[in-house]
């Protein structure tokens, strides 16, 4: 599987009556099946937050001198982790116990390195899942 591109960002409002300003969207480019793609996982924005209280996930990777972000690997995590998300185009996950659940077992010392090889060198990567 090439990646492309791995990046997440948090929404802002597009109107004065929308909620989107309490969540963020995580988006990874790749090609699977000779298809490029690109997925797309809407979360809480809360979850983040509540994350470093969960023992289940080791988020060592993370610190503030890094490039990347924990929004930058959710979705390239997510389709590492599970096959059945490959090809999707959009995941939508509400419930905190959900995200944990998905993201369980993942090497996030990996994701972010390739996150941030994708970023460095402004090119694609292969991995072989």
């Amino acid at each position: 599987m090439l990646i492309y591109n791995s990046h997440g960002y948090e929404l802002v409002k597009a109107q004065p009556n929308t909620s989107e300003d309490f969540f963020n969207r995580s988006e990874v480019e790749y090609e699977y099946n000779g298809q490029k793609i690109v997925t797309s996982v809407l979360y809480v924005r809360f979850f983040e937050e509540k994350l470093s209280e969960v023992s289940e996930l080791n988020l060592t990777s993370f610190n503030s001198e890094e490039l990347v972000d924990f929004r930058d690997v959710v979705a390239l995590a997510l389709i590492i982790k599970n096959p059945d998300y490959r090809g999707r185009k959009r995941i939508y996950i509400n419930e905190l116990d959900q995200f944990v659940k998905e993201l369980q077992g993942v090497d996030f010392d990996k994701v972010v390195g390739y996150v941030r090889s994708i970023k460095q060198n402004s090119n694609k990567i292969e991995l072989s899942i």
